[in-house]
């Protein structure tokens, strides 16, 4: 069972981290979908108006890993020209055996 919690940290710019943990006894694996591994979309009410992904390419190359008992990974990224405003923020991490994500708001 992985854990996902997503930080927001509003200073030049908007900084993402998505944190994720093996919250159970066995360890888990997953497979990524491609190169990107995580992605990060900012929502204004429902509205989509940004998306770290958004016109980038990745290697389409399938990587398997693994969690182990308490392992954690950390995926950051940032948005660089923030509007001022309420948004949510959503952090999904891309593997193909389940869904891992995080929401949080938070105000520029």
């Amino acid at each position: 069972m992985l854990d996902a919690s997503l930080r927001v940290t509003v200073g030049d710019g908007v900084s993402f981290a998505l944190t994720v943990e093996n919250a159970g006894n066995e360890p888990v694996e997953v497979t990524f979908r491609d190169a990107a591994k995580v992605d990060f979309v900012v929502y204004e009410d429902d509205r989509e108006v940004w998306r770290w992904s958004e016109g980038k390419a990745f290697a389409q190359v399938l990587q398997p890993a693994r969690f182990e008992p308490g392992e954690e990974a950390v995926f950051e990224e940032s948005w660089p020209t923030p509007q001022p405003g309420d948004y949510t923020a959503e952090a999904t991490m891309r593997v193909m055996e389940a869904d891992v994500s995080a929401r949080t708001p938070f105000s520029v």
